[in-house]
């Protein structure tokens, strides 16, 4: 009892005298306060180049619901390195709040060649009144429009001066492009076999082992459906083309055009019997052996047994 009348007695005096319990922690948090501005202050003084990154990074924790710092007060390039992971869409969002850094050429510039990696139109002086965003909407309509139509659609380039009629600028411009419907690129490569020739001129086999150079090739153009006219087309362009990338390997292994024609036809079968859940006895490598070198006989056979592992250990050469 006497306890209490005493800490009663002792508050009201410290209440009278001005320390009461939350008077002295408001008085510590500003005099804490106040040192760690004057400590803030003479840090900013002696780092003087860390002026701006510091008045930065203030705003932010000032106004978090903001979300994000304002990039016209950053350095151009730090905001160009930012802008340039956006894609097209988010570049014309972010154009509404940033209408000047997110309409630069150089962004809109990277954004096209990574998609469309040749157009004639790059090699060209650029028209009056050019845009690289304005180039970047006509590539995507027209992209558009060829997996609809492929004649309509390469037309569209043209017209739009983005492509020269020329097979080889058309073939330079498939090559490079990954936008394109591959069924309606096939379909188109078909018909048009001026196009097809200069597109397996522009693959590079050297070096490579005959079933990995066939998927690349495989990759661009794709393999139809269904054996027939257009798949013994592409297999013997790929053939001349293997041959003519890689003479001295041709030479040592005593290979022509027809041999490596035989291979792949060889290689695509046996892709599909070691792949295909239809086929119950798969093909043995003894067995891949004893066929191939029946129809082709100059092959060694340690050359046609790595054929063998290549496929049951990678796969399919035109999945």
């Amino acid at each position: 009892m006497g306890q209490g009348l005493w800490r009663v007695a002792r508050n009201q005096q410290l209440q009278q005298e001005g320390y009461s319990e939350q008077g002295y922690l408001s008085r510590e948090q500003s005099r804490r306060m106040a040192a760690s501005g004057i400590s803030n202050s003479s840090h900013r003084k002696q780092v003087q180049g860390g002026i701006d990154i510091y008045h930065l990074l203030k705003a932010r924790k000032s106004k978090e619901q903001e979300g994000f710092i304002n990039l016209e007060m950053l350095p151009p390039e730090l905001s160009f390195t930012i802008l340039s992971y956006l894609n097209a869409t988010d570049l014309c969002l972010a154009s509404c709040v940033w209408q000047d850094l997110a309409n630069d050429e150089l962004l809109w510039q990277g954004l096209c060649k990574s998609t469309w990696g040749h157009c004639s139109i790059y090699n060209k002086n650029p028209p009056l009144g050019f845009s690289f965003r304005k180039l970047y909407m006509q590539l995507d309509e027209g992209s558009l429009t060829f997996n609809a139509n492929p004649d309509e659609g390469v037309n569209y380039f043209m017209a739009k001066g983005i492509l020269d009629d020329s097979p080889k600028e058309i073939a330079k411009f498939i090559f490079c492009t990954r936008t394109l419907n591959w069924k309606k690129l096939r379909i188109y490569l078909d018909e048009r076999r001026d196009v097809l020739d200069d597109l397996v001129t522009l693959h590079n086999f050297r070096n490579q082992f005959l079933p990995n150079a066939l998927r690349e090739f495989f990759r661009h153009i794709h393999a139809p459906e269904e054996r027939g006219e257009y798949l013994e087309t592409l297999i013997t362009k790929f053939s001349h083309r293997f041959c003519a990338c890689n003479p001295d390997l041709m030479r040592e292994l005593g290979l022509s055009p027809d041999a490596v024609y035989v291979l792949c036809y060889s290689l695509i079968l046996l892709s599909i019997d070691l792949t295909s859940p239809h086929v119950k006895n798969k093909m043995s490598k003894r067995e891949f052996i004893r066929n191939t070198r029946r129809a082709a006989q100059n092959i060694s056979e340690d050359f046609v047994g790595h054929l063998y592992d290549n496929i049951y250990l990678i796969g399919h050469v035109a999945a």
